[in-house]
């Protein structure tokens, strides 16, 4: 069964992990997200770590390699997309708060350790953090790439 793609586009930037980057490819392809962003050092495939977690994904969810992401969200804001940062700053807000129903989107995920570089937050339209209840307060990169993706896509369904 095929299903037509969604507009959301997940932009990976600097992530250092061959297993986040094939779990980011598998939630997309399993949520049909439109396509992945590989940015700076985001490992790209082929890769047999990429694709131990990916399953094949990353041959079919569409993908493409910049080496900045400034370039890749010039690029989506001048095609019409919403960029939104997944992060955890002072000024973002929960995910939940935030509802795209009439437009393509953009997420953007960072380096596993530092996160999000500020002028890349500062391209953000929206900055948008997951809420958590837990004593640590963090996710893993694909794991919080999933739940973005299912909140937007939901949004747009």
């Amino acid at each position: 069964m095929t299903r037509e793609r969604q507009r959301v586009i997940v932009l990976l930037d600097d992530v250092r992990s061959r297993h986040n980057v094939g779990s980011v490819f598998r939630t997309a392809d399993g949520l049909g997200a439109e396509a992945v962003y590989l940015c700076g050092i985001t490992p790209q495939p082929p890769h047999r770590d990429i694709n131990k977690t990916a399953l094949g994904a990353a041959d079919s969810v569409p993908w493409a390699h910049y080496a900045k992401a400034e370039e890749a969200i010039a690029s989506l804001k001048s095609a019409g997309f919403v960029v939104v940062a997944i992060e955890q700053t002072a000024c973002s807000i929960p995910l939940h708060n935030i509802m795209i129903s009439d437009g393509p989107c953009a997420l953007i995920l960072g380096n596993e350790i530092k996160g999000l570089r500020s002028d890349v937050l500062n391209m953000a339209d929206h900055i948008a953090e997951i809420p958590q209840f837990g004593i640590k307060r963090s996710l893993n990169v694909s794991v919080a790439a999933g739940i973005a993706m299912w909140h937007f896509i939901h949004a747009h369904g």
